[in-house]
């Protein structure tokens, strides 16, 4: 492996813990387009300042793009508050008109400087090292490591300053402004945060990667735990594995870097959403079978329960009668028989079923709970 590829894979490592931060709060907050509103919304900022300063590499443009970034938030709000339209709604209003302008404008103004829409959307990160920090005649590494290790760095001194006032107005915004504090300006800084967040990545990796590191490592998080500090942690893991993973599928297949990065965020998260111990939709499956035989068997031990001793016990607990008493088909009362004698409620003797001690007990405690 090469010192390049090395520093793609570091650079885009440091980008999915970036992101993977300020996202978590996005997904609690079911703000994930917002991540999708300012990556987008952040090159009509960066064209702006780019008319005004005329240098690419000014820093100007990134002060730009965040105002632009804030502009995209206030404009969603200011929607949002009329209570004419949701907030989805508004994100879907705003973003596109501020994305078409910068389009444009790159378009008519900026066609022969390095802001076109494939940059915009993708990135390159396979050109991220070669833009190196030079000191004093001295080679520093990448620029983008640099900046992406500000901005991380940036994240985690406001998540960890603010934690017990993001969690609160996270979960309960009410009892947040009854205890002191200030939802909206909780809100404004987190916003602000991953208008910074997706600034200094759009360069490297391009606004389709910032939203996916964004949205997919903490949406899979929200799987896996419900402890927010758990949830942070596992997100940058998998926003890091993300970026790891999907450079070497882009060499494999000769790929576009960001897009292999985002396809595996993807896959990652689908992995998750399938396997989840307790959330998966394979765990959700196998708990509603669990519990359908479950109450199968606890409806036939009530069966039993209720003609014990009478005159009909005999017709009513045989197996065959099953299907005429309890409605059941011969095949599901059969697995029904089973299960119940597996989990020892019944005994079978013959073609009749008696209730053993467990199954008379359990079948008084389910009827006194009901």
């Amino acid at each position: 492996m090469g010192i390049e590829q090395f520093e793609i894979q570091m650079i885009a490592s440091v980008v999915a813990a970036a992101c993977a931060i300020p996202g978590v709060f996005l997904v609690l907050r079911r703000m994930a387009m917002m991540s999708d509103a300012i990556s987008h919304a952040i090159l009509l900022g960066i064209v702006l300042a780019f008319f005004v300063v005329e240098d690419i590499s000014s820093p100007i443009l990134i002060i730009g793009a965040a105002l632009s970034g804030v502009l995209t938030v206030s404009l969603v709000e200011l929607l949002n508050r009329t209570r004419l339209v949701k907030e989805d709604a508004s994100i879907g209003l705003v973003f596109p008109v501020l994305f078409s302008i910068g389009v444009i404008l790159i378009a008519r103004y900026a066609w022969s400087v390095h802001l076109d829409v494939h940059a915009v959307l993708l990135g390159e990160l396979a050109f991220a090292p070669f833009d190196r920090l030079l000191l004093f005649g001295h080679d520093l590494g990448p620029k983008s490591l640099y900046v992406m290790g500000t901005v991380l760095a940036l994240n985690i001194l406001f998540i960890s300053v603010f934690y017990k006032e993001l969690k609160l107005a996270t979960f309960d915004a009410g009892l947040a402004a009854a205890l002191g504090f200030s939802p909206g300006l909780i809100h404004y800084g987190l916003m602000s945060l991953v208008s910074v967040t997706a600034v200094g990545a759009f360069d490297a990796v391009g606004s389709i990667l910032v939203v996916a590191l964004m949205i997919a490592p903490p949406a899979a998080a929200y799987l896996l735990t419900d402890n927010l500090t758990k949830m942070i942690v596992i997100s940058v893991i998998l926003g890091v594995l993300s970026s790891i993973s999907g450079f070497w599928l882009a060499i494999l297949l000769d790929a576009n870097i960001a897009g292999a990065m985002a396809t595996m965020a993807g896959v990652l998260f689908v992995l998750v959403f399938l396997f989840s111990p307790q959330r998966g939709i394979i765990a959700i499956a196998r708990r509603r079978s669990r519990q359908r035989w479950e109450f199968a068997g606890k409806m036939l031990a009530i069966h039993l329960l209720n003609h014990e001793g009478t005159e009909d016990e005999e017709h009513e607990s045989q197996i065959e009668h099953l299907e005429e008493n309890l409605r059941w088909k011969e095949k599901f009362a059969e697995r029904v028989v089973e299960f119940a004698e597996d989990k020892g409620l019944i005994l079978v003797n013959g073609s009749r079923l008696v209730l053993t001690n467990q199954g008379r007990e359990h079948a008084k405690q389910s009827i006194s709970d009901d």
